[in-house]
């Protein structure tokens, strides 16, 4: 797969404008789309959708499904217009900030809306719920764990009974008979979400937007998927715990490694025996997500080819070891059920040769991020002139990076780098952030991607994420008076200078027009 040359911007759905205390589905998403294609941007990469476990400060790569969507982001405005809720229910909502997000805050003033809705919405059959409800197999195990949990009091599913622990046929058949109106509500949540995601996709649609989606290659022990799959992954069998877990060596990030803790796969049922169940889940996931975005990046792509797996009593990832992974099998029967594969490897950290074969023999882009560029010599395979091929996708950084200008800033970057990356960009230093991204649009790469905070030249207090620390994350958002005319005018004109627009006039000129 060869992308076009082209531009866009990352940003999560929960960094996203909105009055209820988090960026969601609704008119913010598609203020934003409108943003990007004033910029002339043809691409929106978000993070991984599914709900947060509420570990590792609500990280959407932990979630409680591989398959659900996350409920925080279900527009209210939407739910009104079906006649779900009414105005005054909306009317009282919190001062929530425009610039962090407060995951128990806002999910505790949703609740007893989205309870409202539900209770609205059963008192009238709907054949369109019943097809979605039909046509989706992983919901009837994920509403049923959503509802097992609310019973145990938001407890681990290995702690519950072991008769539901190990999915007994007629403690499962109990469980959905007494929890059967949870359950409902929890397949409500999926249809609404996935209703709103479908009607924003078609809108950033038929404004040329195309949208990159983010799959992480490992799912959350607390999850639907280990719970109603135990047989994927390297459990223990008494107590159903990881005996293995994933991570990676001690790294750029962290002299430890990180130590993710979810489980590891078990991609053979016997040596030399493929899990077939296993590749057919994986298909099944890959399926899903493609049925929501254009392209798909996967997180960790390495983990594929070989992974660092860690036994569970270590506190810290140092102690791990690499086994190989799947590999070149794994995605020609991939190739058998999707066809053309329209990933994006995310292939930083440990690369190995055999890692760099398998995206090769793919033909799939990879990823260079300009923030690696710096710290070393001439060589940096990072440099934008060291780039081997168009077939990649650069970033000014990752949501795992700081901002430029806060990257820029730190004192760990230091004096070195920090001379090399002036020198190199010829500037300085004064608009570091539009300097790099003038440096990614300028590339080769056929894709050239910033984060929002990037676009917006904020500082390092703008960060997302920070690699093995739980708190602080996830929690940036960005206030509408940010996403002005102006700075849509600046960033189209980068794009089609360096010829990654397509030159035409906006679609939608209003914001233009309203300065």
């Amino acid at each position: 797969m060869h992308l076009p040359r082209a531009a866009g911007v990352l940003l999560h759905i929960s960094s996203l404008p909105g009055k209820f205390g988090t960026g969601d589905l609704g008119g913010g998403a598609r203020d934003f789309v409108d943003f990007l294609t004033e910029s002339s941007q043809s691409y929106w990469q978000v993070l991984p959708l599914g709900p947060t476990c509420g570990v590792f400060a609500d990280s959407p790569y932990m979630s409680f499904s591989a398959f659900a969507g996350n409920p925080l982001f279900i527009d209210f405005a939407d739910l009104a217009e079906q006649g779900l809720l009414s105005s005054p229910m909306l009317s009282g909502a919190p001062d929530f900030s425009e610039y962090l997000l407060d995951y128990a805050g806002a999910t505790a003033w949703r609740a007893p809306l989205l309870e409202e809705a539900w209770r609205a919405f059963r008192t009238t059959p709907s054949p369109e719920f019943a097809v979605f409800c039909k046509v989706h197999p992983w919901l009837e195990d994920y509403a049923l764990f959503m509802a097992l949990r609310e019973v145990h009091g938001g407890q681990s599913w290995c702690s519950w009974s072991r008769s539901l622990a190990g999915r007994e046929a007629k403690a499962l058949a109990g469980a959905r008979e007494k929890a059967a109106d949870r359950v409902g509500f929890h397949c409500f949540l999926q249809f609404q979400f996935f209703r709103q995601w479908q009607k924003l996709r078609q809108y950033a649609k038929a404004r040329k937007v195309r949208l990159i989606g983010d799959l992480p290659i490992y799912v959350a022990h607390d999850s639907a998927d280990v719970w109603a799959h135990p047989e994927f992954f390297q459990l223990r069998p008494d107590d159903f715990l990881p005996s293995q877990v994933a991570g990676v060596p001690p790294d750029y990030f962290s002299v430890t490694g990180q130590r993710w803790g979810n489980p590891v796969y078990r991609w053979e049922t016997a040596p030399g025996v493929v899990n077939k169940p296993l590749y057919d889940w994986w298909a099944a996931r890959f399926s899903a997500l493609l049925e929501m975005t254009d392209f798909c990046r996967i997180d960790h792509f390495r983990g594929f080819e070989a992974y660092w797996a860690i036994a569970a009593e270590e506190e810290t990832a140092v102690h791990g070891s690499w086994r190989k992974g799947p590999g070149m099998p794994f995605f020609a029967a991939m190739r058998e059920v999707l066809g053309e594969l329209p990933f994006i490897a995310e292939d930083l950290g440990v690369i190995t040769p055999e890692v760099a074969a398998l995206v090769r023999e793919l033909g799939l882009p990879g990823m260079k991020v300009l923030q690696f560029a710096f710290d070393c010599d001439e060589k940096n395979l990072y440099l934008p002139h060291n780039f081997s091929s168009t077939n990649s996708v650069v970033y000014t950084g990752t949501h795992d990076n700081n901002t430029t200008l806060g990257w820029y800033l730190d004192a760990t970057t230091g004096d070195k780098v920090r001379g090399q990356l002036r020198r190199y960009l010829g500037t300085d230093g004064n608009a570091i952030s539009h300097d790099l991204l003038r440096c990614a649009f300028a590339s080769v790469a056929s894709l050239a991607m910033a984060p929002l905070q990037d676009v917006l030249s904020f500082g390092g207090d703008c960060r997302l994420n920070t690699p093995g620390t739980s708190q602080g994350n996830w929690r940036w958002r960005c206030a509408p008076r940010f996403l002005t005319s102006e700075t849509a005018r600046w960033l189209r004109e980068e794009t089609i200078f360096y010829n990654r627009g397509d030159g035409l006039e906006p679609q939608s000129n209003q914001r233009l027009a309203d300065d």
